[in-house]
């Protein structure tokens, strides 16, 4: 089967440069009053890579888009010549921040899209310092999600499960990881994951048949 030649080839450590040179190239775009919300920051480091993401791609990119509503599975996407297609999730992490649990997407969604053997669901971490109103990326990771170890990922309750990053500040990478075994151990996760919540809701209804029965004995 043919794999991305961005993934499987040094490409895309060179895309990781690029964004690293883009980002301390900018003129300041953050003020006095944004520098301490971590949010402002991060959302004014993703315009910047929507709006000037394509020209890294050189002659990579057959077609580019950046409009997508604030809750779809990319900040950005792209099909590459040899009809690849990437869905790119955008994080940001201040490196001074001692925890930061960002969420990458749902199990189930990610499931689904990874029934096409042509796409990749892509992790763009651009991690950062602040010295004023200046920023400065110090390290940059863009790599599809099976590169992740489990070793630092986790998952969160919520919907189907959503796949996160247990703390930013610590990442493993297994380059070139085969995207079948991380799909079962995905599986895996999951299948050990969901008995462990019908427990909870188990505790839960009993908490709440015990709550019904205090009320329906108080008077009126």
């Amino acid at each position: 089967m043919k794999k991305s030649t961005i993934f499987f080839t040094n490409r895309y450590k060179e895309i990781e440069q690029a964004i690293i040179a883009l980002v301390n190239s900018q003129p300041d775009f953050i003020s006095v009053r944004t520098a301490v919300s971590t949010r402002a920051v991060g959302d004014a480091i993703q315009t910047i890579l929507s709006e000037q993401f394509q020209p890294l791609l050189g002659d990579l990119c057959a077609e580019y888009s950046a409009m997508f509503a604030r809750r779809a599975m990319a900040d950005l996407a792209f099909t590459d010549k040899d009809g690849f297609y990437y869905v790119v999730d955008v994080k940001t992490h201040r490196l001074d921040t001692k925890f930061n649990m960002p969420n990458l997407t749902s199990v189930e969604r990610l499931a689904r899209f990874y029934e096409d053997d042509s796409n990749y669901f892509v992790v763009l971490i651009v991690k950062y310092d602040i010295e004023g109103t200046r920023v400065e990326a110090e390290q940059v990771h863009f790599i599809p999600i099976e590169f992740l170890g489990w070793d630092c990922l986790t998952i969160g309750a919520l919907g189907w499960g959503q796949i996160q990053i247990a703390n930013a500040n610590v990442i493993n990478i297994n380059e070139g990881y085969c995207r079948k075994k991380w799909m079962l151990e995905l599986c895996d996760v999951m299948l050990e994951f969901y008995p462990k919540e019908v427990g909870k809701i188990h505790e839960r209804i009993d908490y709440f048949k015990r709550v019904k029965q205090h009320w329906e004995n108080k008077s009126e």
